[in-house]
């Protein structure tokens, strides 16, 4: 840890602290900042009803307007709330700035210019995606070479940038939540198949439906259930009861206590179209549960699972395959229990205080740079 902890403000950025995989990680990464005794800006553009929770040190702004600061004008909005975040900046002082998410990066890189601080923007999904018009993906090439640095969650990611980005960019591990670290379960497991995440249409929960319904007769005991809230719930809770499949196939919401929830089921599946660095995949791979996967950009599951070894991968979108891969480990369950074993031992890199150390070595060194210029 740097010696320059107790004089150091790190100031975080992103949109909301909603339940969601970035935004985990930015509150597991505030908290461990705060307790290392550095002084932590949290600088969200709004505060929704559920999010995680932050340690009390943390010095939480919100960055958007009051609405009578607001008009009718969107050029007009735009510059005011743009410069409220710079207000923000020049009042806070912070010696380095860390940003996640689309234009979010953008609005970081801005309304820092001219002061003189660091900003590392954070991709974390797949380039592609999260920057997906011709405009958000010139922007992200061109204000990207500003920026001090640049973290990506896979090796694939690098291939949408430049060299010039690529030169300033950096790989940095997801922190996992200490509470996923637990002697791996090795009892009886329950008869569920499990995954955990938005409800949205890149996780492709319609495509997973899908699979298990076809394997419903053969695994009558069998349940599938997600976990998570977004605006496709209501969708595929219709889809469900269309198919009379109220019983077995299960919609709860968000739930706080996912590790607990997870520990002893059969099988893990992540049916995303795209990813980053999918969180739910490696913390169920940390808890050495079975996983099965899609193969989506940019990478993440294939840099995690080794096919037939720790998981199975899927190509993205195929119902017949993730079918045919749930039916093997529901069938094979000596061969399931051993993939899970192998997941386990994958996972061990991403214990917290490894992980989180290293964005903290990180961050330290931008801010040495700059008080070296």
């Amino acid at each position: 840890m740097s010696t320059f902890k107790s004089k150091r403000t790190i100031a975080l950025y992103i949109g909301s602290l909603q339940k969601g995989g970035a935004e985990r990680v930015m509150a597991n990464l505030a908290d461990y900042l705060n307790d290392c005794g550095y002084r932590v800006i949290l600088v969200t553009t709004y505060q929704v009803e559920v999010e995680y929770p932050i340690s009390e040190g943390v010095c939480r702004i919100i960055s958007e307007p009051d609405e009578s600061e607001l008009g009718k004008s969107r050029i007009k909005n735009l510059l005011v709330r743009m410069g409220k975040l710079r207000s923000i900046w020049k009042e806070q002082k912070p010696d380095v700035i860390l940003s996640f998410i689309g234009k979010t990066n953008f609005r970081a890189i801005i309304t820092s210019f001219g002061l003189g601080i660091p900003v590392a923007v954070s991709v974390r999904s797949e380039p592609a995606r999260e920057y997906g018009t011709p405009l958000m993906r010139f922007l992200a090439r061109t204000l990207f070479c500003r920026a001090s640095g640049v973290v990506l969650q896979t090796r694939e990611c690098f291939d949408f940038f430049p060299k010039g980005i690529r030169k300033k960019a950096v790989i940095l591990k997801n922190p996992i939540n200490p509470l996923f670290f637990k002697e791996r379960y090795t009892g009886e497991r329950d008869k569920t198949i499990v995954t955990v995440g938005r409800v949205d249409e890149n996780k492709n929960h319609r495509m997973l439906i899908g699979a298990f319904v076809q394997l419903s007769e053969e695994f009558p005991d069998y349940k599938l259930i997600i976990y998570g809230d977004g605006d496709k719930r209501q969708e595929l809770l219709k889809l469900v009861k269309d198919l009379n499949m109220q019983e077995r196939i299960l919609l709860p919401g968000n739930i706080d206590n996912v590790p607990d929830m997870i520990y002893k089921t059969r099988v893990f599946v992540l049916s995303s179209n795209k990813e980053g660095m999918p969180n739910a995949l490696i913390e169920a791979m940390v808890m050495g549960l079975t996983v099965v996967s899609t193969d989506c950009p940019c990478g993440g599951p294939a840099e995690l699972i080794d096919h037939g070894v720790n998981g199975l991968l899927t190509p993205v979108g195929d119902e017949n395959r993730m079918k045919e891969n749930l039916q093997f480990v529901l069938k094979n369950m000596q061969q399931a229990d051993a993939m899970g074993e192998k997941a386990t031992i994958t996972g061990e890199i991403y214990r917290p205080e490894k992980v989180l150390e290293e964005w903290e070595n990180y961050l330290n060194l931008l801010a040495e740079r700059r008080n070296r210029r």
